[in-house]
């Protein structure tokens, strides 16, 4: 009785944190624990009565045990329903909030516009620095102190004591050598941070948010105000991976240290954290249940002829040790406390209850902290571990008819597959369509890396040298598994972007698989439960796929970037420039469920000296690519995209000046040789996309005859104002190059001035991607998710 009523108070909670993602969340959690209550009490009632009607027949003190065993109190549904409520308004209470003197409190509006105000930030350095995508260091700041630096406008007023957490990125020399606890002066820029412009888009916002942290710091130099080092357990993180990555080389003894600390706590290098996530292998480089059970393992097998006192000491200081090594990640601290459990099992001589100790880990770690119920990583963790406990021998029993050790390979990673795909799916829209035989195929190279990993990183705390020389030997091992991923990522169709499932679909999809888990009916029919779970997720993209008309203008600094949804058919018009098409077009896409381009226009518009069209090659074929002849000035980048298309069967075809081209839904042409002018006619609408041009050519061009009104207008916020007042288009949508702030001033003027007129203005820089339906109106991504977000 007490087990079922903590199981249903633990789940409760966990419940309660995740109906705030739900309007008066808390309030539903409470309904439905009243609702359980009033029903079980019914029910408790009924079987009472039924239980003295046998009372003849049927042993009276064994029909009430019965009632007693299988029937929770109604009253602990109402303390559930409560712990629920509490729940919610526990995690409101935890969202990070930024204080009085929180160093974002003090970022003006000039900060975050293309003003630069150079500021003096110290504090101490909170992680070891790691590399950004973009080549640039970047680490954690406590920040004590905030000066200006003195300018042209004025003296630069007087230090100010602050508080909070920066995301700093300063150069990669900048970074070399710095440590946490060392105290140190920042040179460089605040700013506020953006939240996702576009849809599928990473929030910077929200990332940093759940980080504690409001502000940025883009840095110029660091000045060292304490070089003594302090000890940390940083130190022995550096060791390790020094020692590893010495005979090993770079990146197969980074992919090692991974193995054993976890990608969060090794600096990995982006391509083979990528193409492990391309396949569906991420697992393999987070420090969690797998390495525990090793730990433990390990310790109890060595130690087996001690007294059970000393096993359970060691076994303690093994998980803590390992602990403090992974950074205190929350996968890492859930495995811990389940390894504690087991400890405990073995200290009372009882057996664990895996199911219950997971359940109970979950729960304290969200007590410790609520916001991890929103953290990816904790979310995979438990559902992979809930899925090895309550799936995985299922599947084992069912492949009998082959031998228990290929068996078990087998139902693993299947069993993880089947619990964790709906989440993924909700989140990257993306099927690694190898991931099972892959996990099945790397199954031995894995562990071979992790147990070797583990041990020379023990020998390398002792002896580095001959750390170093035993995790030589793993260097074929880590070699071939990087290969054989590498290959799993290079096939065709190695993933599949499927789009975004609804939260809806993916409860539904979780209750079937409940349902085979725990109902009979079900787990005889777990093959309809599939096929119903199936169903759910490609019929809704069939039918969107096959009936969506959308034009998309996707936010993007400079080059217009527009893609176009014509029943399947996907255009897209320019490619913007380097990192639009990984940061920007590719997460659209694949929200989209997009696999492929079937037609493709480059104009270079802005001359970029680099665009993203490669980018986007990598990851989808391009049917048929469309360059403006004149703007084909870089032969090498030519040359590439060329070779990419050939490869998949892509036709390439120069564009001259005039020259149509017509895909049915969607007619391009470049009107003029001298500046950046493309005409479109979209679904029967036309589309100018005008590049910056000054007053007196737009006079000319209109003279001559070079510019007719659209009922589209894009052009740069410079140009925006003459544009509108020439042109009187009935949309008018400006770039975001000039910065937010400059816009909305540029907005107020130009309503002044047309206060007249018809025009309807956006500015992608605070409306964020604009999309427009042949039946529907222009509706702009940030107001959308704001409308969509604002009862939350």
């Amino acid at each position: 009785m007490m087990q079922s009523s903590s199981v249903i108070i633990c789940l409760a909670y966990i419940l309660g944190l995740l109906f705030t993602a739900v309007p008066w969340g808390g309030i539903w959690v409470l309904v439905l624990g009243i609702l359980a209550a009033v029903l079980f009490r019914a029910i408790y009632i009924g079987l009472r009565k039924f239980a003295q009607k046998r009372e003849k027949s049927i042993t009276k003190g064994k029909a009430g045990a019965n009632v007693t065993l299988t029937t929770p109190d109604p009253r602990v549904w109402l303390i559930a329903g409560l712990v629920g409520l509490l729940a919610t308004l526990y995690f409101q209470l935890r969202v990070p909030q930024p204080g009085e003197k929180d160093i974002s409190q003090f970022i003006s509006s000039e900060d975050n516009s293309n003003q630069e105000r150079l500021v003096i930030v110290r504090g101490e350095v909170a992680s070891t620095p790691r590399l950004t995508r973009s080549q640039r260091g970047q680490f954690w700041l406590e920040a004590t102190q905030l000066d200006e630096v003195k300018n042209d406008k004025g003296p630069a007023s007087l230090p100010k004591g602050v508080t909070g957490k920066l995301y700093v990125t300063v150069p990669i020399l900048q970074a070399t050598g710095l440590y946490p606890s060392q105290e140190i002066a920042v040179t460089g820029m605040l700013y506020k941070p953006k939240a996702a412009s576009n849809p599928g888009a990473f929030d910077f916002q929200k990332y940093l948010k759940q980080e504690g942290t409001f502000a940025g710091l883009i840095g110029k130099q660091i000045n060292f105000i304490d070089e003594e080092k302090k000890w940390g357990w940083w130190q022995v993180r550096e060791t390790i991976i020094r020692s590893q990555v010495r005979w090993l080389g770079v990146p197969e003894g980074l992919l090692v240290s991974a193995m054993v600390l976890g990608s969060k706590a090794v600096d990995l290098p982006y391509d083979i954290r990528d193409l492990f996530v391309k396949v569906g292998l991420a697992h393999a480089l987070a420090a969690s249940g797998f390495q525990t059970s090793l730990i433990l393992g390990v310790i109890l097998q060595l130690t087996k002829r001690e007294k059970k006192a000393t096993q359970i000491i060691l076994g303690v200081l093994g998980l803590i040790t390992f602990l403090f090594l992974a950074a205190f990640q929350a996968a890492v601290v859930r495995a811990v406390i389940m390894g504690f459990a087991a400890l405990v099992g073995l200290a009372l001589e009882r057996k664990v209850q895996q199911l219950g100790s997971l359940l109970l880990a979950a729960t304290l770690l969200l007590l410790f902290n609520p916001l991890w119920i929103w953290d990816l990583g904790f979310q995979l963790s438990f559902l992979a571990t809930l899925a090895l406990i309550v799936t995985a021998t299922p599947i084992t029993q069912r492949l009998d008819w082959i031998p228990p050790a290929i068996a078990s390979l087998i139902s693993v990673p299947l069993a993880a597959t089947i619990w964790t795909v709906p989440l993924l799916l909700q989140i990257f829209s993306v099927v690694a369509v190898y991931s099972v035989p892959l996990s099945i195929i790397t199954t031995l190279l894995i562990s071979i890396v992790s147990i070797g990993s583990m041990i020379s990183s023990l020998v390398s705390l002792i002896v580095p040298d001959l750390g170093s020389t035993l995790a030589s030997f793993l260097y074929y091992p880590t070699h071939w598994l990087i290969q054989l991923v590498d290959f799993s990522a290079s096939l065709p169709g190695s993933s599949v972007a499927v789009g975004s499932i609804s939260t809806e679909q993916m409860v539904v999809i979780y209750g079937l698989i409940i349902s085979t888990c725990m109902v009979r009916w079900w787990q005889q029919r777990w093959w309809f439960a599939g096929l119903i779970a199936i169903v759910l997720v490609i019929i809704p993209v069939w039918h969107s796929a096959n009936s969506l008309l959308l034009i998309t203008l996707l936010a993007t600094d400079k080059e217009p970037v527009l893609v176009i949804q014509d029943k399947g058919q996907v255009t897209l018009i320019n490619s913007g420039d380097e990192g639009t098409g990984r940061f920007t077009i590719l997460p659209f896409l694949q929200q989209q469920g997009v696999n492929k381009i079937d037609w493709a226009v480059s104009s270079k518009f802005l001359a970029n000296e680099s665009d993203a069209w490669l980018e986007i090659l990598e990851s989808l074929p391009i049917n048929n690519f469309y360059a403006y002849a004149s703007q084909l000035g870089n032969n090498i980048e030519t040359q590439a995209i060329q070779e990419k298309l050939q490869k998949r069967q892509g036709i390439y075809q120069p564009l001259s000046l005039g020259q149509t081209v017509n895909n049915g839904s969607t007619t391009a042409q470049f009107v003029n040789d001298q500046l950046p002018i493309l005409r479109l006619q979209i679904f029967g609408q036309n589309w100018l996309l005008i590049g910056s041009v000054k007053s007196q050519q737009i006079e000319e061009l209109i003279r001559t005859g070079g510019l007719s009104s659209p009922e589209v207008l894009w052009c740069p916020s410079e140009s925006l104002q003459d544009l509108v007042l020439a042109l009187k288009p009935q949309v008018a949508i400006a770039n975001r190059s000039v910065g937010i702030t400059s816009a909305n001033n540029l907005h107020n003027k130009t309503l002044s001035a047309l206060s007249k007129g018809k025009t309807k203005l956006f500015f992608t820089g605070s409306d964020g991607a604009i999309q427009w339906t042949p039946d529907g109106d222009f509706e702009t991504f940030i107001q959308v998710t704001e409308n969509k977000s604002s009862s939350f």
